[in-house]
C-alpha cells in the first residue's frame, strides 16, 4: 500500500523517535541498520523528512537525526506519508485504473473506498511516538 521510501521513512521515524526518547541523536547508520535499508536510500529520505521539518539533522561528531520533544507529541504518521506519498494513497484505485472514480467506478470502487477511508482514518490518527512506544516494549518490529 505504501511505496517502499514510505516504508523506509515511517520506520526511520519511528526508529529516530525511540533514539531521541532516550536523549540521544540516532546515527546513519544505526537507522540503516534498524530498518533494513541501504545507507544511501536512508540517507535520501532522511534529507526529505530534515527537510519537511518532520526530523531534525544535527552536525557534528555527536551528530545524528532526532525527534525533537514538542513534536514527538504531535507528529502523526500522516506527515510522513504527505512527505513521501503524497495524497495517492487516499486516492488510489484498487485495480490501478488511471480513471476511477465515482462516475465511472471499477469492479472494487465502493469496498475500496471504505478501505481508502479506514486507512486515512489510521494515518491521521497515529502518532509516530505511541509507534515508536509498541516497538520499545516489543509489541511490534521494524525488522525481521
Amino acid at each position: 500500500m505504501f511505496s517502499k521510501a514510505c516504508e523506509y521513512g515511517i520506520k526511520s521515524a519511528i526508529f529516530i523517535a525511540q533514539s531521541s526518547m532516550s536523549g540521544r541523536a540516532a546515527s546513519l547508520k544505526e537507522v540503516s541498520e534498524a530498518i533494513g535499508s541501504p545507507e544511501a536510500y536512508t540517507s535520501k529520505i532522511l534529507q526529505e523528512l530534515t527537510r519537511n521539518q518532520i526530523i531534525t539533522s544535527i552536525k557534528g561528531r555527536a551528530g545524528g537525526y532526532l525527534i525533537e520533544k514538542p513534536k514527538l507529541e504531535v507528529t502523526k504518521l500522516s506527515a510522513i506519508v504527505m512527505v513521501i506519498d503524497g495524497e495517492a494513497i487516499y486516492k488510489g484505485c484498487g485495480l490501478g485504473l488511471e480513471n476511477c472514480n465515482e462516475q465511472k467506478p471499477c469492479s472494487l470502487h465502493n469496498q475500496f473506498k471504505v478501505i481508502r477511508e479506514d486507512l486515512r482514518f489510521m494515518i491521521e490518527n497515529t502518532l509516530i511516538k505511541t509507534l515508536s512506544l509498541d516497538v520499545k516494549n516489543g509489541l511490534s518490529f521494524l525488522k525481521r
